[in-house]
């Protein structure tokens, strides 16, 4: 029985876009497949269907809503856990790359696992210390976004992303609440790091109307665009 058919409409309504019957089934699948490693680990405490669509897979999605049009782009997901926001990221936009990282093995095994059952070509899960990958070539500036779901100090979550980034890149802080000592932080970390914040938007999740916040950093050498 499908888990998120009633909430279709929201898709529409919410990120202008609604997933194919392909994507639906692979949804409904990440689902099952969380639940399941859910059995054999701590994934995550979201595990009611309706929590679940709006707080892993329409929160993954809605956090890189304002690039949803670009494509053949790359993105890494740090400090991926249970693989969000970048299995939902990946599913929904097929012609991105994806690659997602964590320092936990039994995480990146199940994500690894769940990539492989899920058949996403687009994906790719990395076992490792973040500060550690991205010094190393083939992960350092190489991406068009990198991302981050995590209640981390949002200085550090932005240090971590910037060594990702292409001149032309993008950081997106995945937050909850944002307080304004958050800002004063992170304004003065851009400062030092020659980044530049260039929106932070604040927006309610469509079931439960919980406050969320997506800070979008960019190298300052880079115009306030998505470019």
């Amino acid at each position: 029985m499908p888990h998120f058919s009633h909430l279709f409409e929201h898709w529409q309504s919410t990120l202008n876009w609604s997933p194919n019957p392909d994507q639906i089934d692979r949804f409904e699948k990440l689902y099952e497949l969380v639940l399941e490693g859910n059995s054999k680990q701590n994934l995550t405490r979201i595990t009611a269907a309706d929590d679940f669509w709006e707080k892993h897979l329409w929160d993954s999605l809605r956090g890189v809503l304002a690039y949803w049009d670009r494509e053949n782009i790359k993105v890494i997901d740090i400090g991926t856990g249970a693989g969000f926001p970048g299995l939902p990221i990946a599913i929904a936009r097929p012609s991105w790359q994806v690659t997602l990282v964590d320092s936990k093995h039994k995480k990146v095994a199940f994500v690894e696992q769940t990539i492989h059952d899920l058949q996403l070509s687009n994906a790719i899960a990395q076992v490792g210390r973040v500060e550690d990958i991205n010094q190393v070539s083939p992960y350092k500036k190489k991406y068009d976004l990198a991302v981050v779901r995590a209640v981390g100090k949002p200085d550090i979550c932005a240090g971590y992303c910037l060594p990702f980034l292409k001149k032309s890149g993008t950081a997106i802080l995945y937050r909850g609440q944002w307080l304004p000592e958050e800002s004063e932080q992170l304004d003065i970390f851009c400062e030092e790091q020659g980044l530049q914040v260039v929106e932070q938007e604040r927006f309610q999740t469509p079931i439960t109307a919980g406050v969320r916040h997506s800070v979008y950093l960019s190298p300052r050498s880079t115009s306030n665009s998505n470019s």
